[in-house]
């Protein structure tokens, strides 16, 4: 069976779905785009996740094509449909479509697509294990804030990590790591502070970060926001990553550096304990 997807106002068959080739998203990557996880049937961390596609369309000026309220009942109806207990949930807003001009019409109405996709979320072996990340230059433009559709300079860091044998790539600028190409950065310090870059332009605004940050102070875990060399990472104690779609996931190799003792730590363990006993509530509510 295909799955159902949503294009515009109507729930369609994956291979019935249709987009103008005009589409300013698909001609100029002139689009936003939101994923939000699903445990259980139910939408993770979704406010955070809507919050910041509200937030990444202000910025750019594109209006939201249908009430908040509209897309949560879309979502729900799109998991239901396609029978998702675990896996995402994507969101992609384009500015519309019209013929190809760099300028577009005040007027210009965007349009709306989502779909599902099923996968593991939990207890997958690279939470189990932990991974290895690359190093690699961060080339991409000066508004990273915006979690724009284009993704070309991540997808060229991922095809590069994958070719050194590792699963994620953490991009450099100026000598500090700003965060993975889709994921957020994270080391321990020897002494046990957990630290992140702080959000700015230069990197998008996390929200698994965030719920991740919120649940660790409330846990009394040690939080620092600044940035890091590729060198502190190295003598890290520990390190992880998070994202919507790999929740808190252990680093044990930054670019051949081993990490620690090469296995997930126990306050990284700790974090994944409490991020997933949060998500777990959510999805029980």
């Amino acid at each position: 069976m295909s799955r159902t997807v949503y294009v515009n106002g109507s729930y369609v068959p994956e291979p019935e779905a249709q987009i103008s080739i005009f589409d300013r998203g698909f001609l100029f990557g002139d689009s936003i785009y939101e994923v939000s996880a699903v445990i259980g049937g139910n939408l993770i961390d979704n406010d955070l996740h809507l919050d910041r596609l509200e937030r990444s369309l202000r910025e750019l000026d594109i209006p939201m094509p249908v009430s908040r309220d509209d897309i949560v009942a879309m979502q729900k109806t799109l998991i239901a449909r396609n029978e998702i207990d675990e896996g995402l949930v994507y969101l992609q807003v384009t500015r519309g479509s019209e013929d190809r001009n760099f300028d577009y019409s005040d007027t210009l109405k965007p349009n709306l697509v989502a779909f599902t996709q099923k996968k593991k979320l939990q207890n997958t072996a690279a939470h189990k294990d932990g991974i290895k990340v690359a190093l690699v230059d961060d080339i991409r433009w000066d508004r990273r804030d915006i979690k724009t559709t284009m993704l070309l300079a991540q997808v060229q860091a991922k095809r590069q990590a994958k070719a050194s044998g590792c699963i994620e790539a953490w991009m450099v600028q100026d000598g500090f790591i700003t965060e993975g190409a889709s994921s957020t950065v994270f080391i321990i310090t020897q002494d046990g502070k957990i630290v992140t870059r702080p959000n700015s332009r230069v990197t998008l605004p996390g929200c698994t970060r965030l719920a991740v940050l919120r649940a660790a102070a409330a846990h009394d875990l040690q939080i620092e926001e600044r940035l890091f060399t590729a060198d502190e990472a190295y003598l890290a104690r520990e390190a992880f990553l998070t994202s919507a779609s790999s929740f808190v996931t252990p680093v044990v190799e930054i670019a051949g550096h081993r990490i620690g003792d090469g296995k997930p730590g126990p306050i990284t363990r700790r974090v994944q304990q409490i991020y997933l006993e949060l998500a777990l509530k959510q999805s029980a509510a």
